[in-house]
């Protein structure tokens, strides 16, 4: 029995009308590269159904990565950190399994919240946008924001009457990360901020939505932190109810990182001093003959 042959879609007419249905069912990529996959197809021949699921698994592929680079867009992350790069061994205390079971973002469908708390420069900033990262590569809403922007955003609402509006931006997302909560005295200002905060993390809370919150503040002292002890309390209560708590006890990063670079200056400077100097090079100047006199008559 003769062996079937299936035919291979490389006329000109075929790829034209391909990509014009593509373009139709809104498949951009399939339109953007029909031609070139159809010449790869001439060199190496696949069967039309193998043919066919490689056009869809490329065009899902490509509409992930853009979906996910959008999602890291509009959350606002200043940078995006990597959990990756993040040394566990200079933070002993830190419970790496722990930290990367948050990454899988089990804890969003579960509604908890993550609260980072401990000194200056222990990591809680980096590993909260490092969560916030994954929450965006895992297809949720993420959005960051310093405590201190929040308030001065939400202030702003207030005098433009857009506070609803701006409140949705931070109450909506399936993530809400709050970095700093404690470092800028913005927040001690006036009352009104404890109310302003009061509703961002009672809103989030009425719809069990997870947040990311990173304080220098112990926790005992929060309920005394934003200027109005009674809302306060009502905050500090709800960020603990369901949350992981998550107590950072370590050296500084930063501190570290100073310590190294003036080893190094020191080492540099160590370096200069036991070289002697070179000797000058500088050539020997010619001295030039005087020009001989004009004899006159």
């Amino acid at each position: 029995m003769p062996k079937t042959t299936h035919p291979t879609p490389t006329e000109p007419n075929q790829i034209d009308r391909i990509r014009q249905l593509a373009k139709a069912l809104k498949l951009s990529h399939i339109a953007a590269t029909i031609e070139d996959a159809c010449t790869r197809l001439d060199a190496d021949p696949l069967s039309p159904e193998a043919f066919v699921q490689q056009l869809f698994a490329e065009e899902i592929r490509v509409r992930t990565e853009r979906r996910i680079e959008r999602l890291i867009r509009e959350s606002k992350l200043p940078e995006r950190k990597l959990l990756a790069d993040f040394d566990f061994d200079f933070q002993p205390s830190l419970d790496k399994s722990l930290v990367l079971r948050l990454a899988t973002m089990d804890f969003v469908v579960h509604g908890q919240g993550i609260l980072f708390g401990g000194n200056s420069g222990t990591g809680k900033s980096y590993l909260a946008k490092a969560i916030a990262l994954c929450g965006c590569k895992c297809d949720y809403r993420v959005r960051y924001t310093t405590a201190a922007d929040m308030l001065k955003d939400l202030h702003s609402g207030l005098a433009d009457d857009s506070l609803d509006e701006k409140l949705k931006a931070y109450v909506s997302p399936s993530l809400l990360v709050i970095d700093e909560l404690g470092f800028d005295r913005l927040e001690q200002q006036t009352a009104r901020n404890a109310a302003l905060f009061f509703k961002v993390i009672d809103g989030r809370y009425r719809r069990t939505a997870s947040s990311v919150i990173t304080t220098n503040i112990d926790f005992e002292s929060l309920g005394q932190y934003l200027g109005d002890p009674v809302a306060t309390t009502a905050i500090a209560d709800r960020m603990l109810h369901h949350s992981i708590v998550i107590n950072i006890q370590g050296p500084s990063w930063r501190l570290k990182q100073s310590e190294a670079l003036n080893q190094q200056s020191r080492q540099s400077q160590d370096s200069q001093a036991a070289t002697p100097p070179a000797p000058s090079k500088t050539a020997p100047r010619s001295k030039k003959k005087p020009a001989p006199r004009k004899r006159t008559r």
